[in-house]
């Protein structure tokens, strides 16, 4: 009894103790990582920037599929093919760009993750820790180039935002909305800042950010501002580097093959600079099965389900009986497309109509428009399916349109992928295509994020914008120059020619609902070249909604709603 009394008293004093020693309950985290222990060394900091290149990688890459596409599709280039017959997703601009749909709430908190990472690393970096004053500044550069790049998503497609500058570390419910123009001149700020501390892009690891990179987003960003001349400087700076340069000869892995330099861009291992590629500005690394290297399914998403055109034909009783066209998915035909997402007419057919038909972009090594029927129980083997006329009774949306070919290994999937028969091996079929499993659905290879002829498309439009057409053609003639075009003449070019030209050389490498939302013309080129979409969007759609989750729970101030969206 007297020890229970004395136990008793002892928990009273360390009850009464703890009361009175705030430091009692301060967390001192030993046993799990948090920046108090995670971000002392220079390979701490390393670390907390290669969360923010996979959460980069993330957005483009992994986040539900609904989502990714929106970065491509319900534009002027591309509609949802999943829900054509039946409108929803972005087919149906006023019922699912609203401020509750997943789509803008989801691109919302991941791009922010990019901020709040980016700003933790430029807190943390100015506390005591053991990075020496060199290895600092480029920290502080690399963490203020993604806050830009988070910033620059955020401004083109939401407008003004909340700016958050600092690490957050209590709960906020307080956020108010920047105008779009102070996000810009944040970016700008961000950008030039990170400018003058990256390195030089022959000095940088392949895929990491560089000072040229900055360069070219600080030309778009000064656009946004309407600061042309400035623009036009900033572009100058990238295009004239020593270092850089448009491949114009044909080059890399698979150089001897028949192709094209623009093919040649796009084949396994061309996409660096440490393989050659002067014209890389930033490249998505890839490491085939590396778990770690996340997947991109562009392979999947736009590659029309050939595997499912079906043929009718008489049998040997004249009665009528229908034949796949093709044996299975192959490596010629791109792989296993699910066709996702597929490109307007304004895209296949409007902008290649005048001065293109040399124009290598368009060439049957890029867009593969027709393909011989390979099936041998098919009476119509041998024959091509579009010219010979087979492709006319074919259900245009999903099962067949033009294949893309910069986002799939044609010809050169890795041999796992093969099918093997009973002994082994490789099936191919009668034209030599190797046949593929069906997991045959992604790129297997590095990407660009940003490339060089766009640097020179920036530029042109800053020409146009300060209505010199001279300079704009001739700048957009570089381009049409290197792809074998007819040269644009300086009477046709304006703005509506530079989106075209922004298609016809970046297609799917372009994030296009950026572009158009930036330049306040989304609702436009919808109502123009998409008739799936144009007829659902409204004007306010210029703009995408805040999500009405941050409003909800943003209790101590308003976090105004776009125009529209009530």
């Amino acid at each position: 009894m007297n020890t229970f009394k004395n136990i008793v008293v002892i928990l009273a004093t360390l009850l009464y103790s703890s009361c009175n020693e705030s430091s009692f309950l301060k967390e001192k985290p030993l046993d799990f990582f948090s920046p108090e222990n995670s971000m002392i060394t220079k390979e701490h900091f390393e670390t907390s920037l290669n969360y923010l290149y996979n959460q980069t990688r993330y957005i483009f890459c992994n986040i539900d599929v609904g989502t990714r596409m929106a970065f491509y599709y319900a534009t002027d280039f591309a509609f949802n093919v999943t829900d054509y017959y039946n409108p929803r997703q972005l087919n149906d601009y006023v019922n699912k760009m609203v401020p509750t749909d997943g789509v803008t709430k989801t691109i919302w908190k991941e791009t922010y993750k990019l901020v709040s990472n980016a700003n933790v690393i430029l807190n943390r970096i100015n506390m005591p820790n053991e990075v020496e004053e060199s290895d600092k500044n480029v920290i502080i550069a690399e963490a203020k180039f993604f806050r830009a790049f988070a910033y620059r998503i955020l401004a083109h497609l939401y407008g003004g935002v909340p700016l958050i500058l600092e690490e957050i570390s209590v709960p906020r419910r307080d956020y108010v909305r920047a105008t779009r123009e102070e996000v810009y001149n944040q970016i700008c700020q961000d950008l030039e800042e990170a400018a003058l501390m990256l390195p030089d892009i022959d000095n940088a690891k392949d895929g990491q950010v560089n000072k040229q990179l900055a360069q070219h987003l600080l030309a778009e960003i000064y656009i946004c501002l309407k600061r042309y001349d400035d623009a036009v400087t900033m572009a100058s700076n990238v295009i004239d580097y020593p270092g850089l340069g448009l491949m114009t000869e044909r080059f890399g892995s698979r150089k001897d093959e028949e192709g094209d330099v623009y093919w040649d861009l796009f084949r396994l291992n061309n996409q660096n600079r440490s393989s050659g590629n002067t014209e890389a500005l930033w490249v998505m690394q890839y490491d085939y099965q590396n778990p770690a290297s996340e997947k991109y399914e562009m392979t999947k998403w736009i590659v029309p389900m050939y595997k499912n055109v079906m043929l009718t034909q008489l049998d040997e009783n004249g009665k009528e009986e229908q034949v796949t066209a093709f044996v299975d998915i192959t490596d010629g035909k791109g792989g296993n497309g699910a066709a996702w997402i597929q490109p307007t007419d304004h895209f296949f057919i409007d902008i290649w109509a005048k001065g293109s038909d040399n124009d290598i972009r368009n060439s049957q090594y890029n867009i593969i428009r027709d393909v011989k029927i390979d099936n041998p129980k098919s009476q119509a083997f041998g024959k091509w399916l579009v010219k010979d006329g087979y492709a006319a009774g074919i259900d245009p949306i999903r099962i067949w349109f033009p294949i893309i070919t910069k986002y799939s290994r044609v010809g050169n999937y890795p041999e796992d992928l093969w099918k093997k028969d009973n002994n082994g091996n490789p099936m191919v079929t009668a034209f030599g295509e190797h046949i593929l499993i069906s997991t045959a659905n992604q790129s297997y290879k590095d990407e660009y994020y940003f490339r060089l002829a766009e640097t020179y498309l920036l530029r042109a439009e800053a020409y146009i914008m300060k209505n010199d057409i001279a300079n704009a053609t001739k700048d957009i003639n570089v381009i049409r120059s290197r792809a074998h075009a007819d040269l644009a003449s300086e009477n046709e070019v304006d703005i509506y020619y530079l989106l075209d030209e922004r298609l016809r050389e970046l297609y799917f490498e372009e994030t296009r609902m950026l572009t158009l939302c930036r330049m306040g013309r989304l609702v436009e080129m919808n109502r123009k070249y998409n008739p799936k979409t144009g007829a659902t969007i409204y004007d306010y759609h210029n703009l995408w909604p805040i999500p009405y989750s941050e409003i909800e729970r943003n209790t101590e101030a308003v976090l105004e709603q776009n125009p529209g969206y009530n």
